[in-house]
């Protein structure tokens, strides 16, 4: 799951790293580009909780396939792209077939660890989202230079199949293929319903408080060539930087985490992880301010802090919710965030397309703290209704 995970964002991720050159040969601008990026994440938004409920009913195995092999050929489809539309409708059904991903992640860590390790095993198995968004400048770059971007798009679509060969005998293990139903239950046996204002509290922590995470990962190509005016060699040399935060502030945040649970989880948990993460987010708004050497450091922190809403949010709703629904938590988590970001990325684009980035970063960084200001009062709201 953590070797998908990393696919799907090297899928992803190629378009943004190859931004700067696919803009300049199309003519399409910053705007339309913001506008492409929402087609993905709208559909991404759409897919995760339907993935969620489909792998829910008929398990990992069957339902990653049918996944991972409508992304692998949206992905290849990237190359005979000529100009907004064709982009934006292959990033679409990238971003529906993507939407498995983290639902099949969770489904796969709650029917296989005890509670005392889901917090690591949800690390490891999201860190590939990391991990993909640091490769995808190592390995993409050279491609790129030697075939084009086209061809970086053909080979993302034979990683997909190479992971599919590997899935299909891997998968044939007993608690995955005959889809047991999940173990280590727990206290919590509560449904999530969107009347239940808990959900919306969880919903508010990951969406809100990860945001930092699509902006950076979006918009650092373009603000490196056009504030920074370094070429796509350059960018693809540094790019891995910022995400290599992301992926040790998975592992330090489910670390983090499965403490709180050995401990027994609290309130006072998830409220000390969110405000703190929420603090820490501010200083991205002074990284147009920066030099050169200073911005790639505050985008690496920046992605290293809002890392601990997703896993201090997931931690937060399977507290709460059964487990039995992971696979719709993790989709509502992931699609709410990916909605998020599909109302705000073309915003930004206009934003850096009129040359001001600084409100654009101040705007950035205020999201985890408007996320951590809902969920506490959301759930304080339900605690206080429910007597």
């Amino acid at each position: 799951m953590m070797l998908v995970s990393t696919i799907s964002y090297i899928d992803r991720n190629t378009l943004a790293l190859l931004a700067p050159t696919i803009l300049k040969e199309t003519g399409l601008t910053n705007e339309q580009y913001g506008t492409i990026v929402s087609a993905f994440s709208i559909a991404y938004m759409i897919g995760n909780p339907l993935w969620g409920k489909l792998l829910d009913r008929i398990g990992v195995r069957r339902g990653m396939l049918a996944a991972v092999s409508l992304w692998t050929l949206a992905s290849v489809s990237h190359a005979f792209a000529r100009g907004f539309v064709s982009f934006a409708a292959a990033r679409a059904v990238l971003g529906f077939g993507e939407g498995a991903t983290f639902p099949g992640s969770l489904r796969t860590v709650v029917q296989t660890l005890t509670p005392a390790e889901r917090s690591r095993g949800i690390a490891l198995a999201y860190s590939g989202g990391s991990l993909g968004a640091i490769l995808t400048p190592i390995i993409v770059t050279p491609v790129a230079v030697i075939w084009g971007w086209r061809g970086a798009f053909w080979f993302t679509g034979l990683v997909g199949i190479a992971w599919l060969s590997y899935w299909w005998f891997l998968s044939r293990r007993r608690d995955i293929a005959e889809g047991i139903p999940v173990r280590h239950e727990g206290a919590a046996t509560g449904t999530p319903r969107f009347t239940d204002r808990r959900l919306w509290s969880f919903i508010s922590a990951y969406a809100l408080g990860a945001m930092p995470l699509g902006f950076v990962l979006y918009n650092s190509s373009l603000f490196l060539s056009q504030r920074m005016g370094k070429s796509q060699v350059e960018i693809g040399a540094v790019l891995w930087i910022p995400p290599l935060g992301w992926e040790l502030g998975y592992f330090f945040w489910g670390w983090v985490m499965d403490r709180f649970t050995a401990r027994g989880q609290r309130l006072e948990s998830f409220q000390l992880l969110f405000g703190v993460s929420a603090i820490l987010s501010l200083p991205l708004a002074f990284t147009p301010y920066l030099p050169y050497w200073a911005v790639l450091i505050e985008l690496f922190l920046a992605m290293f802090v809002t890392a601990g809403f997703i896993i201090g949010g997931i931690a937060f709703a399977t507290r709460i919710f059964s487990t039995r629904h992971s696979g719709f938590l993790a989709g509502l988590g992931a699609g709410s965030w990916s909605a998020t970001v599909a109302l705000v990325m073309p915003y930004f684009g206009r934003l850096f397309d009129q040359g001001r980035h600084e409100v654009a970063f101040w705007i950035a960084s205020l999201f985890p703290a408007a996320g951590f200001v809902l969920w506490r009062v959301l759930y304080r709201e339900n605690r206080s209704g429910s007597g």
